[in-house]
């Protein structure tokens, strides 16, 4: 209830995608990889990806892709983490909050899908 009027909260059938171009999803095969991946902050950089990988598919399923970005200089990383089912995404909204390490992390919908590493240039 909110006020005098019930509220009805159901899962989103559609990503949140942003307004910049350079962001959105380039096929329809990208939207669905967004539809099934979460943006993760907060994480303490003594995790490891295998750990983050595998706190995931015990509290909410299978994870086909995983990207742990950040390093020791900081305090804190990020992660885009891709479900195996769109449904397993929407569980791990639900993990706001939850310690891993020694932080809550936070859990959001993701904005675009887990992309491969950009190749370093060679250097002279």
């Amino acid at each position: 209830m909110l006020g005098y009027y019930p509220v009805r909260v159901l899962p989103s059938k559609t990503a949140i995608l942003p307004v910049n171009p350079k962001f959105l999803p380039r096929s329809d095969d990208e939207k669905e990889m967004v539809v099934r991946t979460v943006y993760c902050t907060n994480i303490d950089r003594k995790v490891t990806q295998t750990e983050l990988k595998t706190t995931f598919e015990q509290c909410c399923g299978e994870v086909s892709r995983l990207r742990l970005l950040g390093d020791n200089m900081h305090s804190t990383r990020i992660a885009f983490v891709e479900f195996l089912r769109a449904e397993s995404a929407i569980v791990a909204l639900n993990c706001t909050g939850m310690v891993l390490g020694a932080l809550p992390i936070r859990v959001s919908p993701s904005k675009t899908p887990v992309r491969p590493r950009a190749p370093r240039a060679a250097s002279n």
